[in-house]
C-alpha cells in the first residue's frame, strides 16, 4: 500500500492530523473554562477568530523552517565568546538544574527580546498585530506575524543552546530547549485565556492571565509584564503591573487591518504604525510658521518707509 502513497502526502498528512488534535486539545481543556469562569463576558467564535485560526495553522508549520540558520548563527557566535569553563559546568549539571538554567535562562532571552519588539519601532510593527486582539481568549496566542514569532523565539532558545543546554555540546540532542519550548507553547493559551482566575502572591512567582492580560490593555499603563513565565524578571527591571482587577478594554490605538493578508503585509506597507509615525513626527518638524498676509501696496509703502529711514 506504501508504495502507491507519495511520502510527501503521508508527511502532509501527519503535519495536518498533528496540528489538529493539539488544536483538540486545547480547545477541550479552554472552551468549557472560559465558559464557566469567564473575565470578560464574550461569544466563542468572536470577532477575528478566524484570522486566529490561520495563524495557527501558517506559523506551526512555517516558523521551525525559519529558526534552524539563524539559530546555529547566534549558537556558535555566542559560544566563541563565552568562557569554556560555561560550557564545560553546564554539561556536569544534574536535570533538573538544568531544566531550571534553562527556563531562567530562555526567560531573559525572550524577556528582552519582548520588550525590544514594543521599543524598536520596525519590531513593533510586526509585534502590533499580536496586540491588535480586542477581546482575550486562549486563541489570543496564535495571532502573531510569523517575522514576531522568529525574533521572540530566537531570543528565548539562543541563549539556552549557547550555553550548551542543546546541541552537540550536551551531547544528548535539545530535549532541553524542546521541552521549554512546548511548556511555554501550552502555558500561553492559558495566560491569553479569558479567565477571571487570580492566584494572590503565586502571581508573583508564574505569569496567569492577571498578570498577562494588563500587557494587552488599551486603557491602563502600557508596556509591562513582559516575561511570559517569571513575573519576578519584570519586578527587577521595573515593568511588573499587578493590580488586583482586570482590564476592560485590550487592543491597541493604531489601525490595524481586518484581513489575514494586510495585516501580514503592515509592516512593509506605508499603513505602519513606525511610517505613519515618521510621517507626523516629520510633518510637526518641517510646518512652517504661517506669515502675516499683506497687500503689494502695504509693501510699497513699507519699502518707502525703510529708504526714508535710511536717508536720515
Amino acid at each position: 500500500m506504501e508504495q502507491f502513497v507519495d511520502p510527501k502526502m503521508l508527511a502532509s498528512l501527519a503535519e495536518v492530523y498533528r496540528l489538529t488534535m493539539r488544536l483538540t486539545l486545547v480547545c477541550v481543556v479552554f472552551v468549557p473554562l472560559e465558559r464557566l469562569f469567564a473575565a470578560h463576558p464574550q461569544r466563542i467564535f468572536r470577532k477575528q477568530i478566524l484570522i486566529d485560526l490561520a495563524y495557527y495553522v501558517m506559523n506551526s508549520l512555517i516558523v521551525a523552517m525559519f529558526l534552524s540558520v539563524p539559530i546555529g548563527l547566534m549558537t556558535w557566535s555566542l559560544q566563541k565568546s563565552l568562557p569554556a569553563t560555561i560550557l564545560t559546568l553546564t554539561t556536569t549539571l544534574p536535570v533538573w538544574a538544568r531544566l531550571c538554567l534553562g527556563l531562567v535562562v530562555s526567560e531573559v532571552g525572550y524577556y528582552w527580546g519582548h520588550r525590544l519588539s514594543h521599543t524598536i519601532p520596525w519590531l513593533w510593527d510586526y509585534h502590533v498585530i499580536h496586540h491588535s486582539a480586542e477581546q482575550m481568549d486562549f486563541m489570543v496566542n496564535t495571532r502573531a506575524h510569523p517575522v514576531d514569532l522568529v525574533f521572540t523565539r530566537l531570543c528565548s532558545l539562543a541563549p539556552q543552546y549557547a550555553i550548551g543546554l542543546g546541541g552537540l555540546a550536551t551531547g544528548e540532542g535539545s530535549w532541553i530547549p524542546i521541552v521549554l519550548a512546548l511548556f511555554g507553547l501550552f502555558w500561553g493559551y492559558f495566560l491569553h485565556a479569558n479567565l477571571r482566575w487570580r492566584f494572590g502572591l503565586l502571581e508573583r512567582a508564574i505569569s496567569t492571565p492577571g498578570f498577562h492580560h494588563w500587557h494587552h490593555t488599551l486603557n491602563g499603563p502600557i508596556n509591562k509584564n513582559y516575561a511570559s513565565t517569571l513575573p519576578w524578571l519584570d519586578w527587577i527591571f521595573g515593568t511588573l503591573h499587578l493590580p488586583k482587577e482586570l482590564p476592560d478594554h485590550y487592543g491597541v490605538s493604531s489601525a490595524v487591518p481586518d484581513t489575514l493578508l494586510a495585516q501580514l503585509a503592515l509592516p512593509v506597507s506605508p499603513s505602519a504604525p513606525s511610517l505613519r509615525r515618521l510621517k507626523r513626527t516629520t510633518k510637526h518638524e518641517t510646518a512652517l510658521p504661517q506669515l502675516p498676509k499683506i497687500t503689494v501696496d502695504e509693501l510699497a509703502t513699507e519699502v518707502d518707509s525703510w529708504q526714508k529711514n535710511d536717508a536720515r
